[in-house]
Formats: structure tokens, sequence, C-alpha cells
């Protein structure tokens, strides 16, 4: 997020922390703090970010990206 009173990048952080709303937590309730830590940890590094395309790589999602360079 940047500083106050700069806005260039808050849509895509409003948009991440919606999706996050809507696909984890809404209907999640976690009894600790550490419990809800690692539920969104896994959610982010096991299914958020190799989601994503990018038009820089050909819309693929980086991890295909990667898989398709090292495979021979």
């Amino acid at each position: 997020m940047g500083r106050p009173g700069n806005c260039h990048n808050n849509a895509q952080v409003e948009s991440f922390f919606s999706t996050l709303k809507n696909e984890l937590v809404r209907d999640g309730q976690f009894q600790t703090r550490v419990e809800a830590h690692t539920a969104i940890f896994e959610y982010i590094e096991l299914f958020y970010n190799p989601r994503p395309l990018y038009q820089a790589l050909g819309y693929q999602s980086s991890q295909e990206y990667k898989q398709e360079r090292t495979d021979p």
C-alpha cells in the first residue's frame, strides 16, 4: 500500500482484500490469531499467488511460465 495521499495502487490492494474476505474470511471463524495467520498465509501462498495471469507472461500464471521454461 502506498503512503497517505498516494492513491496510485489503492485499487489493487482493495481488490485483493475484497477477494481475501470473500473467499476465505467470510465463512471462517478462527479460534486464535495463529489459526487466522496460518489460514491467510496458506491462502496467499498456495491459492492466490499461483493463480493470477500476467499479460507479460502470455496470460499464464507465474507457475505455468516457470514450468514451461524448465521442462525439456
